[in-house]
């Protein structure tokens, strides 16, 4: 006869057994392995591009980089963008050709597309009524990436463009939430982004061998100006690197820039710590921003399905 020891410890590992079954039933996350992704390719504006806009149009200048590269290196920032947190820097690594269909596809837009109409005399009415077709226009590609091999993708929603300086300084008159941003422009935004999950719930169907991930970064970088201090941020609303107003930004003179003042020329550079800065230029985030950022969406609490980034090639 067994001891009641022996006896106890088997009836307790049978239990620990079927309490990890039952949670595996209930969350299928935990019964997933971690993905080999051997490349991240990504597909965005300004607050995730290393490198394409400097080498096609705009060059980066100093003091852009100052954080991490000690040098511009095509990121608008001060440093690391949230897609160098992704997937390191490898600046020499030239994918292989499997690479491409067990690739992550990574996607980072809206603020352009909003930023466009805005910029370009259209009424608020008018910018929301064009979001359908530029999220129409993603799905194609989206598709059309697809149809090339591509079965893994994690999709950014855009972020509060009402909280950045540079709409403040070229709409003064946007009424402001009670945290400061500018709540016409911000309602925009989560128009775009409940387009967008729409438009990923069909993309699901259409493309039923992909793996797609819809990540909410409009909640996390709201987040970064409701309640900076909790996350040791400070000032969220002004730029760290800029000249002129409250929110030491002007469309006249950029970040690197110089400007003259009584007879004087002035480099436009950067705030003295921009570690707790959360704008870095008027219009990008900081690398401190960035960091945060990746570090509350790479863990999957605000994705969905609720994936992390390292399982995002699953399609559950």
């Amino acid at each position: 006869m067994e001891s009641p020891t022996i006896l106890k410890f088997k009836i307790s590992l049978s239990f620990f057994c079927m309490l990890l079954l039952f949670a595996s039933t209930l969350n299928p996350v935990l019964g997933l392995k971690n993905c080999n992704f051997p490349a991240i390719f990504n597909f965005g504006d300004s607050n995730s591009d290393t490198g394409g806009l400097s080498a096609s149009l705009i060059t980066v200048t100093p003091p852009y980089g100052e954080t991490y590269f000690h040098k511009p290196a095509g990121r608008e920032s001060d440093g690391r963008l949230m897609i160098d947190f992704m997937g390191g820097i490898f600046a020499t690594l030239m994918p292989k050709g499997d690479y491409f269909s067990k690739a992550l596809y990574t996607f980072d837009i809206g603020q352009n597309d909003l930023g466009e109409g805005f910029f370009g005399n259209m009424t608020i009415e008018e910018v929301n009524a064009s979001i359908p077709d530029i999220v129409n226009k993603f799905s194609i590609n989206v598709k059309n990436i697809y149809n090339l091999g591509a079965r893994s993708f994690w999709i950014h929603n855009t972020g509060p463009i009402g909280c950045l300086p540079y709409i403040f300084a070229n709409f003064p008159s946007a009424q402001r939430d009670n945290y400061g941003c500018a709540k016409s422009y911000n309602d925009v935004a989560q128009y775009f982004n409940h387009n967008l999950k729409e438009a990923i719930v069909q993309l699901r169907k259409d493309l039923p061998l992909a793996a797609i991930t819809y990540v909410d970064v409009y909640s996390v970088k709201y987040s970064l100006f409701t309640k900076p201090k909790e996350y040791g941020f400070e000032l969220p609303l002004v730029a760290c690197c800029g000249y002129g107003g409250m929110y030491n930004y002007s469309s006249s003179v950029g970040c690197g820039g110089t400007i003259t003042v009584n007879g004087s020329q002035i480099f436009v550079g950067s705030c003295d710590r921009p570690s707790v800065r959360v704008n870095w230029d008027g219009i990008h985030y900081t690398e401190a921003a960035n960091k945060f950022v990746f570090d509350q969406i790479s863990t999957g609490a605000f994705s969905d399905p609720p994936i992390p980034l390292k399982m995002a090639c699953h399609n559950i």
